[in-house]
């Protein structure tokens, strides 16, 4: 496993990294900033749960129509584009008395740019870094976002107080700039991995082909489902502590640190393949206790030591890429993204609607006893799997770089 201070001589990683730091603070104080509005004007746990991970729902649209894109777009441009995008859409919703469905609508349309710009971001890791240098790479971004959240959620908190949501939309819209202006000038033009347009047909026969593998559908199904349902817990903060979120948001943000981390660079690879699902059940077994309405202070520790569990999305995900094919790896990391936060934007709702019949406290519960559920449903599954040959060592039919239209097509 390559080090941290090796990822940061690669020469292009560490401007897609700087990139993903102004996003990722961007998209955490923005997020906190909308969702307040929105229940300031809407006194409504289900409205503000959607506003924040609501237009995760479009990624399910994206993953269907656009994600053959992923392969298929200039990597550097369409990096850039996207942040340069979601700047100006972040920066529309604090324009003064602008509908809630207005707000939504911006929502939904950002949601479906991202629904294939994930999988352009990770597309791109992978070939900066190769799959031996993916697993430390992704645990340097998932650790930069815990620290970005930690820092995004408390400032973005000060700022909504001392200044106003609208004011702190706007800071983070610049924020998203910078995003695209590293980008642009840090990394060098790349090909698409990929030849031919994408289309609707692509994307639907590269789905298929990427779960025509039984293994690979297990481990996309513990990639969205289980840590999904807990997002939903993660998206009644606001209604839970409505003067308290910020720190709710950071604390889970440091549990998220602390476990990938302890995933990505502690755990030698024998012990970490072990630890998957001890991980899920992690992530959701502390929200149980919210049944009994703890303070702030407790929720806060039960919010840290439940994210830890996070960690188990990278032992998934080191799987999965050992299992892809080089030509499809954005494809199948955005259909990863897309389907996790499609799976996010679902539990928000579930969980505000559930939270607006009874309380945030009990729709957090049905959540968390939700997700063990999943997680100890698919268990069986991925035991038989992982006790299988490898699938990896049985590669799959490809053709060399310049053939790879033929290969997607139908």
């Amino acid at each position: 496993m390559r080090s941290y201070s090796e990822l940061f001589r690669t020469r292009e990683f560490t401007p897609l990294f700087l990139s993903s730091c102004f996003r990722t603070a961007a998209s955490t104080v923005s997020g906190l900033a909308l969702g307040t509005l929105v229940y300031r004007a809407t006194d409504s746990p289900l409205l503000t749960a959607l506003s924040m991970f609501g237009p995760s729902l479009a990624q399910m649209v994206g993953a269907a129509t656009m994600l053959s894109a992923a392969d298929r777009l200039p990597p550097r441009a369409t990096v850039a584009g996207i942040a340069l995008l979601f700047g100006l859409g972040t920066a529309a919703m604090a324009i003064p008395g602008l509908p809630i469905r207005t707000i939504f609508a911006l929502l939904l349309l950002l949601g479906l740019i991202q629904s294939f710009g994930g999988g352009v971001l990770w597309g791109l890791l992978a070939e900066i870094l190769a799959k031996e240098g993916y697993l430390p790479g992704r645990s340097v971004f998932n650790m930069m976002s815990g620290l970005a959240q930690i820092t995004g959620f408390a400032t973005g908190g000060v700022l909504v107080a001392l200044l106003s949501p609208r004011v702190t939309l706007l800071l983070a819209a610049g924020l998203y700039l910078a995003a695209a202006l590293t980008a642009r000038l840090g990394l060098t033009p790349r090909a698409p991995r990929a030849l031919g347009r994408p289309s609707i047909a692509r994307t639907w026969h590269t789905n298929a082909r990427l779960f025509s593998s039984p293994e690979r559908r297990t481990l996309y199904l513990l990639l969205w489902v289980p840590n999904g349902l807990v997002v939903g817990c993660e998206s009644l903060y606001v209604s839970y502590a409505p003067s308290r979120a910020g720190a709710l948001f950071a604390f889970a943000a440091l549990g998220m640190f602390v476990g990938d981390v302890t995933t990505g660079r502690l755990l030698p690879s024998r012990v970490r393949a072990r630890l998957g699902i001890p991980f899920l059940l992690l992530l959701a077994t502390p929200y149980l206790f919210f049944v009994l309405r703890p303070g702030v202070a407790v929720a806060a520790v039960l919010a840290a030591v439940a994210s830890i569990g996070f960690g188990s999305s990278l032992i998934q995900q080191e799987r999965l890429v050992a299992l892809i094919p080089d030509e499809l790896s954005g494809h199948a990391l955005g259909l990863h993204t897309a389907g996790m936060l499609t799976m996010q934007g679902v539990s928000a709702a579930l969980a505000g609607g559930i939270a607006q019949l009874a309380s945030p406290a009990a729709a957090m519960t049905v959540m968390a006893a939700a997700s063990i559920a999943v997680t100890l449903t698919l268990t069986p599954s991925l035991l038989r799997h992982r006790a299988a040959p490898p699938e990896g060592q049985r590669p799959e039919p490809s053709a060399p770089r310049a053939q790879q239209s033929e290969v997607n097509s139908p």
